[in-house]
């Protein structure tokens, strides 16, 4: 059975423009990559976990600050590596100078037996619907599309 995620596609209307928050990974492996390399918040669905509650807790952790709103589903993305991504969306407006991400631990450099701490997320920022289609994973594009029409906008 494939690993399962969830997340929540924050969104924002600033000056009539719809804008979507985006996570980017903390970590070496994604320090110099930028475009396609952005995510909603999410992250693995504990054992008989709410797949909701998963998501708002996930974003929590990656954010610095719960989540509370309107939360409506966006679907189900399988993942180029096979993991299933299930999204919601809630509007609310995050100050992505204050987000503090969780940390978590690894080796590096590689096979130099240190261990070192990296925040999970290291920077979040809002994007307009194209700047947010440049940025954020293609696995994860279909969400912005699907957030779209189940809202009935173009």
């Amino acid at each position: 059975m494939p690993q399962r995620s969830a997340g929540l596609l924050i969104y924002r209307r600033t000056a009539g423009v719809m804008e979507f928050l985006l996570v980017h990974p903390g970590g070496p492996f994604w320090a110099r990559k930028d475009e396609g390399a952005w995510s909603i918040p999410k992250g693995l669905i504990d054992d008989k976990e709410d797949e909701l509650d998963a998501a708002r807790r996930e974003a929590e952790e990656e954010l610095g600050v719960a989540i509370d709103g309107d939360f409506q589903p966006v679907g189900s993305y399988k993942q180029p590596g096979g993991k299933i991504v299930i999204a919601w969306s809630v509007e609310a407006d995050i100050d992505v100078d204050a987000v503090r991400s969780n940390t978590f631990t690894m080796e590096w450099p590689p096979r130099s037996g240190a261990m070192k701490e990296f925040p999970e997320v290291d920077k979040a920022g809002w994007f307009s619907l194209p700047e947010a289609g440049t940025k954020i994973l293609n696995g994860q594009r279909p969400m912005l599309d699907d957030f779209l029409k189940r809202r009935g906008a173009d």
